[in-house]
């Protein structure tokens, strides 16, 4: 930017020389401040000027345009390097939060905070601010030469044109604001009704309710895109008119300086000089203006992404010396409650709990009588507001519960299925080599699904389509199996893992896994009775709050 300013000068400051060496070379050639370069170039009279002073005029604009077009290059880059910098970060950051912050948010906020606010921070927020110290830079340093050139007329010059701009961006500030506030909303309620309506395509097909989600996507881009059409009119329509007073002003002076000099030849490499300042100040000034205006634009998204940025990080990220939970003997839970806010009911309330290593336990009790709540308690997704988690006689508190997830695998009741192949999609955060093979063939075995994936076509390969769509919902729930299975965990949770299969699959499959994992600790949530016949114990969940220890004898009659 600095070597950008100082090129910009030079080329204006080279126009003067260059018209006087065209025009009244014998003037300049008296100069005695040229004197220096004169004799440098070897000139010893005025008719030897042109070609030199030509010369060093073309060599200035061109040097200047290649920097500027580098300047151009560097700034657009560094713009999306850190553009890309804040979505990564703030993608990262969302991922590390705890559970109860994802269920207490709606996706479409974090997604529209990655996709489309840390893209519109970086190109009305971060761009802008680097084009505006470029202009400062340039417009400092033109301004310099013609403060040398004449400072008067100079002055004049730029003090016009900074007070229109002053003014017209204080008289669109409140305009801004409110364009900027519009934006920010209406932007997340597009995100909000583009995956309501596309994840939900079956209703959507089902209900014909595709005027319906059209109509609320319309009410939240038609704000969306007025608002943008507004700030960029606002930011645009100043250029024409100032460009016209801006030339206005150099004509006046133009008027003024040949009809009140003795000699009007004179004026014309000042006259010159000063036109094409005007030409390089315009656009800087404009760029002030547009970045002003820019960044208004996109100040309460501005807001937001340094909202998603200040998200906490886990203290074991930066302090990995917690030591290990071992799971060898038992899981307790000790005068456990909880209550998902401070002015809610306690969903579980003094919970006592032993769990032994290699116990299958089934989890029964009404809808609404905490039994997902408790296993998110066992799993660490959630903390207790009362009591503690042991493993082993250690807690399981914030600090340390990641290394006790190391040793989980869960099936939950809505498994999350990637638009990839089985193989992907059963061995879940691995790609390529990383994935063991054998081990992805041993837990869909397993899972009931070898003779299944065996019959496909692509066989490990196939795609099952995004969320699983291509498959069956017993399918997808035996995958999710099979996940669990490849990671090798020593607690296994099974959440209503096997309802969508018919009686005799779940029986084959629920006992394919015990048989295949004696030593592993299993829970089991089920509703159907028979699920749980091969549990060692069953626990029965009541409404409030109670908890008992029941046989399954007890409940198949």
């Amino acid at each position: 930017m600095i070597l950008t300013s100082f090129l910009e000068m030079l080329s204006v400051g080279s126009v003067l020389p260059f018209i006087a060496a065209l025009t009244n070379p014998e003037h300049l050639f008296q100069n005695k401040y040229m004197q220096p370069l004169f004799e440098l170039l070897g000139i010893i009279r005025p008719d030897q000027m042109a070609f030199p002073f030509s010369v060093i005029f073309v060599c200035a604009t061109l040097f200047a345009g290649v920097i500027r077009i580098t300047l151009l290059y560097l700034s657009t880059y560094l713009t999306q390097a850190i553009g890309a910098d804040l979505s990564i970060e703030i993608y990262r950051r969302t991922l590390y939060q705890d559970y109860l912050v994802h269920v207490s948010r709606n996706s479409s906020e974090i997604v529209n905070g990655i996709l489309l606010k840390t893209n519109m921070v970086s190109d009305q927020v971060i761009s802008p601010i680097l084009a505006l110290f470029g202009s400062i830079f340039i417009i400092t340093g033109l301004i310099s030469v013609l403060i040398f050139i004449d400072a008067a007329v100079a002055f004049v010059l730029f003090a016009s044109l900074s007070i229109i701009y002053f003014s017209i961006m204080k008289s669109t500030s409140f305009r801004l604001k409110q364009n900027s506030i519009t934006i920010n909303l209406k932007s997340t309620e597009k995100v909000k009704a583009l995956q309501e309506g596309l994840l939900g395509f079956r209703e959507v097909l089902l209900n014909q309710a595709q005027n319906f989600y059209s109509k609320i996507f319309q009410n939240a881009d038609l704000p969306v895109r007025n608002a943008m059409a507004n700030s960029q009119f606002l930011a645009g329509c100043p250029k024409f008119a100032i460009e016209a007073f801006g030339m206005s002003i150099v004509a006046v002076l133009a008027y003024l300086m040949t009809t009140q000099s003795d000699h009007p030849l004179g004026a014309i490499p000042v006259l010159a000089a000063f036109a094409i300042g005007a030409q390089r100040i315009l656009p800087a000034l404009q760029q002030v203006y547009n970045s002003y205006i820019s960044y208004k634009s996109a100040d309460e998204s501005f807001k937001e992404v340094l909202v998603l940025l200040k998200q906490p990080l886990p203290e074991y990220l930066e302090n990995n010396s917690f030591n290990d939970v071992l799971f060898s003997h038992r899981i307790e839970l000790k005068n456990v409650s909880f209550k998902y806010s401070e002015d809610s009911t306690f969903v579980l309330e003094n919970v006592n709990l032993v769990i032994n290593k290699g116990d299958k336990v089934g989890f029964i009790g009404e809808t609404g009588s905490g039994k997902s709540t408790l296993i998110d308690i066992i799993i660490g997704l959630l903390s207790p507001s009362d009591g503690m988690l042991l493993v082993d006689g250690k807690e399981i508190n914030i600090k340390n519960r990641h290394l006790w997830q190391q040793k989980i695998s869960n099936v939950p009741q809505n498994i999350n299925l990637f638009d990839t192949s089985v193989e992907e999609n059963i061995a879940f955060g691995m790609t390529g080599d990383e994935i063991n093979y054998a081990k992805v063939l041993d837990a869909a075995k397993v899972a009931q699904l070898s003779k299944l994936i065996d019959g496909w076509d692509d066989k490990y390969q196939t795609l099952i389509g995004e969320h699983g769509v291509r498959i069956s919902g017993g399918q997808r729930q035996r995958i999710g199996i099979a996940r669990a299975l490849y990671k090798e965990s020593d607690l296994l949770i099974l959440d209503e893992a096997t309802s969508a299969l018919d009686n005799k699959t779940e029986e084959n499959t629920i006992k394919s896994i015990i048989d295949s994992n004696k030593d592993v600790t299993i829970l089991m949530i089920a509703h159907r009775l028979t699920t749980l016949k091969h549990c060692n114990k069953i626990i029965e969940l009541t409404v409030p709050n109670g908890l008992r220890e029941i046989k399954y004898s007890d409940i198949s009659m």
